[in-house]
C-alpha cells in the first residue's frame, strides 16, 4: 500500500509547516474584499492560519495579518473575531 500524501502549507503567523486540514484560510479577492474560508476553496490571494488561540491572539497585537494583506486595523478585526470564533467551534466535541 502507498501512504497517502498529506498536503502542507506554510503559516504566515508561524511561519511552520502543518498540514492543512489544521488550518484556516484567509482569502482577499480581487475586488480588494478579505474575509475566513473555512473550504478552502474561495477564489483569490489566500493565507494559511494555525488554529491556535494564543497565536492568534499575539498576530492580533503585533498586527500581522493587517501588514500581509495591506489593510488597516478597521477591516481586519472582524476577521480576527472570525477567525477566534471558528478556532472555539473547532473546540467544541462532535457527537
Amino acid at each position: 500500500m502507498k501512504t497517502k500524501k498529506i498536503p502542507m502549507r506554510k503559516c504566515i503567523l508561524t511561519n511552520e509547516m502543518y498540514p492543512k486540514k489544521e488550518l484556516l484560510r484567509v482569502v482577499k479577492t480581487k475586488e480588494g474584499e478579505i474575509f475566513v474560508d473555512p473550504t478552502g476553496k474561495q477564489n483569490g490571494r489566500g493565507a494559511y492560519v494555525v488554529m491556535q488561540l494564543e497565536i492568534v491572539e499575539a498576530a492580533r497585537k503585533k498586527k500581522k495579518l493587517e501588514q500581509f494583506f495591506e489593510s488597516n486595523t478597521e477591516t481586519m478585526n472582524p476577521i480576527y473575531d472570525e477567525i477566534i470564533r471558528l478556532i472555539y467551534r473547532e473546540m467544541i466535541p462532535k457527537r
